[in-house]
């Protein structure tokens, strides 16, 4: 049976964990989460698992830069909710406790749906709890540089290093 992790806020309006319970997670960040909940996965979070088994992770977690669930991203808060975003990086700081991870970056081009998303990703990117972690992505990037969302990529693609730092200067 597999045991969960998931973090809804009290509304049920944001999410800042799913994903199973394990030893060595892959942990997949992506923009903001959708409807996806424990056994009622989404076509995203459900790729994210098969990616994990793939590569030999014996579980796996979903993170979103944004907490705030919306099915279509265009329906995202156009100004960040403080509250929401500090709820996330403190979820986060509590998953990731310091812990040498492999962190998977799948926001793919919707990084610049709102203005505030680039920023709420440096400020996870500057946790202490993520100093240990090695950062990935997985097939090409896009013509702008940005790692693909987990649906954009093919079945066959590998889990490559992902220089974030250099990404963020870009970005």
């Amino acid at each position: 049976m597999t045991k969960w992790i998931y973090s809804p806020n009290s509304g049920n309006s944001a999410r800042a964990l799913l994903g199973t319970h394990g030893v060595q997670p892959l942990v997949c960040v992506g923009i903001n989460p959708s409807t996806a909940a424990p056994g009622d996965l989404d076509r995203t979070v459900a790729t994210v698992r098969r990616v994990a088994v793939k590569h030999g992770f014996d579980s796996f977690m979903m993170l979103n830069v944004y907490p705030q669930r919306a099915t279509d991203p265009r329906d995202m808060h156009v100004t960040m909710d403080a509250q929401l975003h500090a709820w996330n990086m403190e979820s986060i700081a509590q998953f990731v406790g310091g812990r040498s991870l492999s962190v998977w970056a799948a926001w793919g081009t919707l990084i610049g749906k709102r203005r505030y998303l680039p920023q709420a990703l440096r400020d996870i990117s500057a946790m202490p709890e993520l100093v240990n972690a090695s950062w990935l992505s997985r097939g090409p990037r896009s013509k702008a540089g940005h790692p693909h969302h987990p649906l954009y990529v093919r079945a066959d693609a590998e889990l490559d290093s992902f220089d974030l730092r250099a990404y963020l200067a870009r970005l």
